[in-house]
């Protein structure tokens, strides 16, 4: 149950976020959640979108060097505890997490997280057997 993410550098100026986004919203691409983080001279963009195989082409078409990677998403308690509880589980299993982000919609009264670990498979397998949802393609779009 493993999502595919995209990620992309853009040069940190004016306008560089906008243009793979309109480019996105002009081939009918919805963004599911996205992340930034920028330094002073370039960003990283992380994309889930609905049609991952399809922006890949159009990003790149455009010019954009794009990776893709496997990511996770996972409900997480949303009350004091529902991180660190998920956290636990994960150091128990030895597995790194890589970075995590938050996505923008809830799942019932749950809160739904987006890690990039070193092991994915290891990561689900421990996550499922701990009674944790792991959310796939399915339930996100």
């Amino acid at each position: 149950m493993k999502i595919h993410q995209l990620s992309m550098f853009l040069e940190n100026k004016p306008g560089r976020l906008s243009e793979p986004c309109r480019l996105l919203a002009d081939a009918g691409i919805s963004i599911v959640t996205l992340s930034l983080a920028d330094t002073q001279q370039f960003g990283i963009m992380r994309l889930i979108v609905h049609d991952w195989e399809k922006a890949r082409k159009v990003l790149e078409s455009a010019g954009c060097v794009v990776n893709v990677t496997e990511v996770v998403a996972t409900e997480v308690d949303d009350q004091p505890g529902g991180l660190a509880k998920i956290l636990e589980v994960i150091e128990q299993a030895k597995v790194n997490i890589e970075y995590m982000y938050a996505f923008t919609f809830r799942s019932g009264d749950k809160a739904v997280l987006v890690f990039r670990f070193n092991d994915p498979d290891a990561a689900v397998e421990v996550l499922k057997a701990k009674g944790i949802n792991v959310i796939g393609n399915v339930e996100l779009y």
